[in-house]
């Protein structure tokens, strides 16, 4: 859990960008928009929501989908929310009990494992509410704030390369299997494949 003199992730956010002189705008109170909008010269350059993993989970009340030091709960809204500023936006998260940080993004919540599910919420009416289980151990794991930033801005800079020229399935996440298929392509599949589409 944190600490009561520790800062929320927000909060830490905040004293490091300014720190550094980086250019954002705070949306952390808005609905619609990630919690920061990271600017250069003067345009958005990345979306960053920020989320706390601040006490251990009750693993009676989740399916078994990774331990539960390594399990994390996200709301499948946020993950929506970063869709919509898709692919230069994602998740820095901060294990509290660790003190430790992870980055997924929105490359990495599109690909990687995780198990959906709806939970079950009551306030005046029955609801639900739409949750994602996913594991620590497919993020960028960083020991600081510092270096956690540095790791968004080498995965920035790499993602056009990630999205177009990688051909292989992307990422190696723990909990999948890359399988193989199919037989070898050749140069003759591809002549076939022009031939029928012209």
């Amino acid at each position: 859990m944190r600490h009561i003199n520790t800062p929320s992730l927000e909060q830490e956010v905040k004293s490091f960008l300014a720190s550094k002189g980086a250019a954002y705008r705070d949306n952390s109170s808005s609905y619609k928009e990630l919690d920061f909008t990271l600017l250069l010269n003067n345009r958005p350059y990345f979306y960053l929501e920020v989320k706390e993993k601040r006490q251990k989970y009750n693993m009676k009340n989740w399916p078994k989908f990774t331990e539960e030091s390594d399990l994390f709960i996200l709301d499948d809204l946020t993950v929506r929310k970063c869709l919509a500023y898709s692919p230069q936006s994602g998740i820095l998260v901060r294990d509290n009990l660790n003190k430790i940080y992870f980055f997924f993004s929105v490359i990495d919540l599109a690909l990687m494992p995780r198990q959906r599910l709806n939970r079950h919420i009551h306030r005046t009416v029955s609801d639900l509410k739409g949750k994602w289980l996913i594991s620590f151990s497919c993020g960028v794991r960083t020991d600081s704030i510092e270096e956690a930033f540095s790791n968004i801005r080498r995965i920035i800079d790499a993602t056009d390369r990630i999205l177009f020229d990688v051909k292989e399935c992307f990422g190696n996440y723990d909990n999948e299997e890359i399988a193989s298929g199919g037989i070898t392509r050749q140069p003759s599949h591809w002549n076939i494949d022009v031939e029928s589409t012209r």
